[in-house]
C-alpha cells in the first residue's frame, strides 16, 4: 500500500515544486501536508470497505481526486513555464548503469554467458528461435510485429515488449506473472507457442557443447554442476540487466538544458500537466505499477483479460502492467496486442480512455515530441557472439 500512496504523493510534490508564485506555493505547501497525512489512512479505509485491489483504489484517487487537483495546480498563473531539471528528477529519478539484483549479482562472466544465450537458437525446440528473435537488439529490443510469431509459426496473444530497460520494471510480462527478469527468462523457453523447449532439452544441448560448459563454470564458480536451466535464465537476466539505455531526457535531468529542444520541453510540460505522470513515472517512465486499461472510458477493441488470467480475481479484468515509455518512439506497434502503429494515435487513445481527456492535435504533437527524447542515446552497442558449434552429442532440431 505505501508503494501506491508514495507515488501519488510524489506526483503532488512534483507539481508543488514547479510553482513559482510565493502565495500559491504557501497554499500548496499547506495543502500538501494535509493531503500527505490524509492519503495513507484514506487509502486504507477505502480498501477495507470496498475490498478492492490497490491498483483499483489508487486508480479511483488518481482519476477523481488527484487529476482534477493537478489540473487546478497547473492552470494557476504561477505554474512554471519551463520546469527545472532537478524538479523533473524528483518524479523520474536517475537511471542506473546496471539494474542490479542482489540475488543474482551481475559479473562480467555471467553477462558474457548471458549474451551468448540471448542469441542462442538451440535453446528452442526447433533450434531456430532465440530471445533475440522477438526482442531484436538491432530493432530497439522488439520484433516490430503486433504479436510475436513462435514455434511452428504460431502467433502469440500479446505484443512483445522491448527488452531494453526491462530490468528497471517492478514485474515482468504484460500481466505481471513473473517477478523479475530472472523468472521471465524461463517463460519463453518453455512456452509451447514461443520456443517450445523443455528444461531437460535445454540442459542436454548446453552440456553437449564444451565451450558452454566452460563458460558456465566461469559464470557460476561456486557450483559443482553449474550447467542448469535456472542458471541459464540467470545468465540471460544478468545480460538483460546491462541493457539500460540513457537518453537525452536523462542528460536534461542531469542539468544539460540543451539536451531537449524547445518543442520537447513544451512536450514534457504537457506530459505532466495532462496527467500522464500519474502512471508513467519513475526511472522507467512507467513499468512501476498495474492499472486498468480503460480506466475512464471502455476500450472497444480490448478482449485480453490481462492480469485476471494470473490471479483469477474479477477485479483484475483488463488490468495490465503500465509499460515503460523509454524508446517508445522506436517500438511500434503499441498496446498489449499491437493494435496501433501510430504513436500519435496511441497518445490520443490513452488520453481518452485513461484520463478522460480529448487531447487536441497540438497537445498530442507536443507529447510525442517529448517521447522522442526518451530514445536511447548513444545507440546500444552489443557485439554479436560467434556461437560455438554443436557436437555429435548435441540433440538435433525438432519440428
Amino acid at each position: 500500500m505505501p508503494f501506491y500512496s508514495n507515488r501519488i504523493k510524489k506526483i503532488f510534490y512534483f507539481h508543488f515544486l514547479t510553482v513559482r508564485s510565493k502565495d500559491y506555493k504557501a497554499f500548496s505547501s499547506l495543502y500538501l501536508k494535509i493531503f500527505s497525512s490524509f492519503l495513507d489512512e484514506a487509502l486504507k479505509i477505502f480498501y477495507k470497505k470496498k475490498r478492492l485491489p490497490m491498483h483499483k483504489v489508487s486508480g479511483f484517487f488518481l482519476c477523481f481526486i488527484c487529476l482534477p487537483l493537478l489540473s487546478f495546480f497547473s492552470s494557476n498563473p504561477g505554474y512554471s513555464q519551463e520546469i527545472a531539471p532537478d524538479k523533473v528528477k524528483t518524479i523520474f529519478g536517475i537511471v542506473p548503469k546496471v539494474a542490479e539484483n542482489p540475488s543474482n549479482p551481475v559479473t562480467p562472466e555471467k553477462v558474457n554467458l548471458g549474451r551468448y544465450l540471448f542469441f542462442e537458437p538451440r535453446l528452442s525446440k526447433s533450434s531456430k528461435i532465440s530471445c533475440n528473435s522477438c526482442h531484436s537488439l538491432a530493432n530497439s529490443g522488439v520484433d516490430g510485429l503486433p504479436t510475436s510469431i513462435g514455434h511452428k509459426w504460431q502467433i502469440g496473444p500479446r505484443n512483445a515488449p522491448t527488452v531494453l530497460n526491462a530490468a528497471l520494471e517492478f514485474t515482468q510480462f504484460w500481466d505481471g506473472r513473473a517477478k523479475d527478469v530472472e523468472e521471465q527468462a524461463m517463460g519463453p523457453m518453455l512456452n509451447p507457442k514461443e520456443m517450445a523447449s523443455t528444461k531437460e532439452l535445454v540442459v542436454q544441448r548446453l552440456k553437449s557443447i564444451p565451450q558452454y560448459v566452460e563458460m558456465f563454470k566461469k559464470a557460476f564458480p561456486d557450483e559443482t554442476d553449474p550447467v542448469s536451466f535456472e542458471n541459464a535464465a540467470k545468465a540471460i537476466a544478468a545480460f538483460e540487466r546491462t541493457l539500460i539505455t540513457p537518453s537525452r531526457f536523462d542528460r536534461y535531468m542531469d542539468g544539460d538544458l540543451s539536451a531537449l529542444s524547445p518543442e520537447e520541453k513544451e512536450g514534457l510540460k504537457t506530459f505532466i500537466q495532462t496527467g500522464c505522470i500519474s502512471c508513467h513515472n519513475g526511472t522507467g517512465i512507467g513499468g512501476g505499477m498495474f492499472q486498468k486499461f480503460g480506466l475512464v472510458h471502455k476500450v472497444s477493441w480490448l478482449q485480453d483479460l490481462g492480469r485476471f488470467e494470473v490471479t483469477n480475481n474479477p477485479a483484475d479484468k483488463y488490468v495490465f502492467k503500465v509499460p515503460s515509455l523509454r524508446n517508445v518512439a522506436k517500438t511500434a506497434p503499441y498496446f498489449n496486442n499491437g493494435h496501433t502503429w501510430s504513436l500519435e494515435e496511441a497518445v490520443k487513445t490513452m488520453g481518452y480512455v485513461q484520463l478522460g481527456k480529448n487531447l487536441t492535435d497540438e497537445e498530442v504533437k507536443k507529447i510525442v515530441s517529448f517521447l522522442g527524447s526518451l530514445s536511447a542515446e548513444p545507440p546500444l552497442q552489443v557485439t554479436l557472439p560467434n556461437l560455438p558449434p554443436s557436437t555429435p552429442q548435441t540433440p538435433k532440431p525438432m519440428p
